[in-house]
């Protein structure tokens, strides 16, 4: 774990699933909570990139195992949850980061049905689905903290495809519904909102000088790191942030201010 950066000692032992979790944001998300002492089960497509992480994990002295499954279909996600119970324990921290993207940038008048479906199943009712089956459980035990991933594109209008934006939106919103409905039982619904994040992806096909052109883009000077929005989750995932639900917090290094 970073040196200087806040541990969560609650986290310890708690069980944590992370969707998304074999890489980028997730895959940094899933080693700072097993760093923090959780237990934690890594979601992905990729076995091989799922591995990797559960690899990393073990061989640093934490406890992680890899989970599949499809987020668009709840009988999938069903069984990882049950799987996850009876190899891990309760679940109590819950990071609903897998998601799609949809298609490319574009007039919205060009967007196929194909295409608007797509984004909106990959990133919303994916989203409502992994909350369809883990809220019974956290509600009857009366505790766990949720964290959602929305982005700056479902906050303030963006270079990015409509649908994908329209979607984000519906997940800050959704972060909101839920924990209204679910804070008088103890369970808190969070939302993060990143702006550009240099994640492996990003920089296999930006340039030094495109980084250097996007980071004057951010009132702190700098691209986010994958590493600046799993430290936010700890901190909405602990007992720190123990009397914030329904926030959507905007990981942008300036860039939005809402």
């Amino acid at each position: 774990m970073t040196e200087n950066i806040s541990a969560y000692p609650d986290l310890a032992s708690k069980v944590a699933v992370v969707t998304g979790g074999s890489g980028g944001i997730g895959a940094a998300t899933c080693r700072l909570l097993a760093a923090n002492g959780a237990r934690v089960a890594v979601h992905g497509r990729d076995e091989a990139r799922i591995a990797a992480v559960v690899d990393d994990i073990d061989s640093s002295g934490g406890r992680a195992i890899g989970v599949s499954a499809e987020v668009t279909d709840f009988a999938a996600i069903e069984r990882m949850r049950e799987r996850v119970e009876e190899e891990l324990g309760s679940i109590e921290v819950l990071a609903v980061f897998a998601a799609s993207g949809g298609p490319l940038p574009g007039p919205t008048a060009q967007i196929t049905e194909e295409e608007w479906k797509s984004a909106v199943d990959g990133n919303l009712t994916s989203a409502f689905l992994t909350l369809k089956s883990f809220l019974p459980g956290m509600v009857e035990r009366g505790r766990g903290s949720i964290v959602m991933m929305a982005s700056s594109a479902g906050r303030v209008p963006t270079q990015a495809p409509t649908a994908y934006s329209a979607a984000k939106a519906g997940v800050v919103m959704l972060s909101r519904q839920v924990a209204e409905e679910v804070g008088p039982h103890g369970v808190r619904v969070n939302c993060l909102a990143p702006d550009s994040i240099l994640t492996e992806r990003t920089q296999s096909y930006m340039t030094e000088d495109q980084v250097r052109q996007w980071a004057a883009a951010f009132p702190l000077g700098r691209m986010g790191k994958t590493d600046d929005v799993a430290l936010a989750t700890l901190f909405l995932a602990s007992e720190s942030s123990s009397w914030l639900t329904g926030v959507t917090l905007d990981v942008a290094g300036g860039k939005v201010m809402l």
